[in-house]
């Protein structure tokens, strides 16, 4: 009516009420609108259960203090090499230095073993040469210069006979095999004597490998 006056409260309210409206929708559509970041945490994939082991191992590791580490690492490295040394003294592959690791080389070493080597004596008689040598006799050191020549080249002589021998051996047996480096390793395994090589000899002196 034209003379009624209307509350100061429903003036003002209702004036607030439509300039709230237009701005609320348009958050609403500004916030829906919005693509989610890929990175944030919610809009993050399910890791999955290996990478979430890797990260529980992760989080456990870096608990642990530096000096805790190094220990860990102290005791695990004694662990291999006391594996490796029982594995040198038994033969068991899976525990061998990769060196001696492998068929090939494992029959190398039984080829070598099974056999005499001229050069697994040179120890020995390099000892004997010596102490003729220090001897202050003339006709004993002569004979000292001369056995240490003919060990020498007998020493040579076998080590090429040996070499050739041991790669036909391996060319049959493992023809489709890396053979690269063996003859090598079986040369210098059969310069040590019999009781000191490692890994220890799993044939005896004659036996076919």
């Amino acid at each position: 009516m034209p003379g009624e006056r209307l509350p100061l409260g429903f003036v003002f309210r209702s004036r607030a009420k439509e300039e709230k409206a237009p701005l609320a929708d348009k958050a609403t559509v500004t916030v829906s609108k919005q693509p989610r970041d890929p990175q944030a945490p919610k809009g993050r994939p399910t890791p999955k259960r290996n990478e979430a082991q890797s990260q529980r191992r992760s989080v456990a590791n870096t608990s642990l203090t530096r000096k805790d580490a190094a220990k860990r690492q102290r005791e695990e490295r004694r662990a291999q090499l006391e594996r490796q040394r029982q594995a040198l003294a038994g033969g068991d592959e899976r525990y061998l230095p990769v060196r001696d690791k492998g068929p090939v080389r494992k029959f190398a070493r039984d080829w070598i073993d099974s056999r005499f080597n001229m050069a697994e004596f040179f120890l020995p008689m390099a000892v004997v040469i010596l102490v003729l040598s220090i001897v202050p006799v003339g006709s004993l050191q002569n004979i000292a210069l001369l056995l240490w020549l003919v060990v020498i080249v007998l020493i040579v002589l076998d080590s090429i006979l040996s070499g050739f021998r041991l790669r036909k051996a391996l060319t049959e047996r493992f023809p489709t095999d890396n053979r690269k480096g063996v003859i090598a390793y079986a040369l210098m395994r059969s310069l040590q004597m019999r009781r000191l090589r490692l890994p220890k000899p799993q044939v005896k002196r004659g036996e076919r490998p």
